[in-house]
């Protein structure tokens, strides 16, 4: 049982209320209950200025943003929950858990959730939000919610897939093979969130003559360099479609160096690493860097774009480029591993004729610049409402 295990930390729940999740009755997706503890939960979050990523997860569980999502799901009263959900989060993206958390508790689960292993002061504060609410004025959810820390322990992985009714894994191709060693019951529903690249478009001639240039830059920044490009959703290829792309490049970069002497800390060691892809991709490919002077911003330019480019993506600024003069040009690079393509001054027709005459395998989002970290109930091409709820159907 799993208070026999010593690498087991409980951080909200106990080893009782486990144990006894499985005799929990499911919820109805968006059930009353569990839209009133978000709402204080978001209440409680949105008081967080010093970790905006905090405060944006508050933000998106706020009632009326809820009740929002509700309406979109127009067979609500004939589903249930599956059951229990085990969420396996993301090391490298302190605030993903508490997304994962809300989707199974809004499809009417109980839900137990493995937190990052990586000491983020975020987890700790959305932590101790929902321990103070299960403990006052929202007990009767306390027996669908627990939250736990584990290193790589197969005993401890085994019995939590063992008892869940849908498995969910964040955490790229490793993360997904390493735990599917451990077998889950024969109905599990599993969602997996492997290894995914994102890339942008930007249209040289609108970036020239935005108003508001640092505006555009600040939603590259956070995009990228904000989580680091450890998110799916960092742009990693940069596309330059238009006239001038010269110009707007010269510009644009620049002003992303500025913004990244300012406010960011390359490590030694991100250094290192930055030279040894570039290094790799250039033994391997036809590519020229762009000089920029220091390690800040580096920028690749492939002599070609295709899917085995992402073979060599790496962080910390790391950027391959690539002028374009239309949207078909992007296909080689949206393989089944594409999931976000951000965009600045495109227009949306022109991406649903690039949609319907290449019909990439890839590309599962495209949203404007600056939101490509904003979470929806539909990610990856899953409808987490519906994958983790059922359908009772009545003739």
């Amino acid at each position: 049982m799993p208070q026999n295990f010593n690498e087991l930390q409980y951080v909200v729940g106990t080893p009782e209320i486990t144990e006894g999740m499985r005799a929990v009755k499911p919820l109805r997706p968006f059930d009353d209950d569990v839209i009133a503890f978000l709402n204080d939960l978001s209440a409680e979050l949105r008081k967080v200025r010093e970790y905006p990523d905090v405060a944006t997860f508050g933000f998106w569980c706020r009632r009326a943003a809820l009740l929002k999502e509700k309406a979109k799901i127009d067979d609500v009263n004939d589903r249930f929950g599956k059951g229990v959900v085990f969420h396996s989060t993301p090391s490298n993206v302190p605030v993903n858990f508490a997304f994962s958390f809300a989707a199974g508790l809004l499809a009417g689960n109980a839900n137990i959730v493995r937190l990052p292993g990586k000491p983020f002061e975020q987890v700790e504060i959305i932590s101790a939000a929902v321990r103070g609410l299960l403990a006052e004025v929202h007990q009767n959810l306390a027996p669908y919610i627990v939250f736990v820390k584990f290193p790589p322990v197969k005993a401890i992985a085994d019995f939590f897939s063992g008892m869940c009714n849908v498995r969910v894994i964040w955490g790229g191709d490793r993360t997904v093979a390493e735990l599917r060693q451990s077998p889950i019951p024969a109905r599990t529903t599993e969602i997996t969130f492997a290894d995914r690249h994102s890339i942008a478009v930007i249209r040289a001639d609108a970036y020239l003559a935005a108003e508001r240039k640092d505006t555009v830059i600040r939603n590259f920044w956070n995009d990228t360099y904000y989580s680091d490009q450890n998110a799916c959703t960092s742009p990693r290829i940069v596309f330059w479609i238009g006239e001038k792309k010269e110009e707007a490049k010269e510009d644009f970069w620049r002003r992303v160096h500025d913004m990244a002497a300012k406010e960011y800390t390359l490590a030694p060691v991100q250094s290192v690493g930055k030279l040894n892809a570039l290094y790799a991709v250039a033994a391997a490919r036809k590519v020229k860097q762009v000089k920029t002077g220091d390690m800040l911003v580096t920028r690749v330019v492939p002599e070609e774009t295709d899917a085995a480019l992402m073979d060599f993506k790496y962080n910390s600024g790391f950027f391959f480029e690539k002028d374009i003069d239309d949207l078909s040009e992007i296909a080689g690079v949206c393989d089944l591993r594409c999931q976000t393509l951000t965009y600045f001054g495109v227009e949306q027709a022109d991406f649903r004729k690039f949609l319907e005459e290449t019909r990439p395998a890839g590309i599962d989002r495209i949203v404007p610049m600056g939101k490509s970290m904003d979470f929806s109930l539909i990610w990856d091409g899953y409808d987490l409402i519906r994958q983790m709820s059922r359908r009772v159907s009545m003739l």
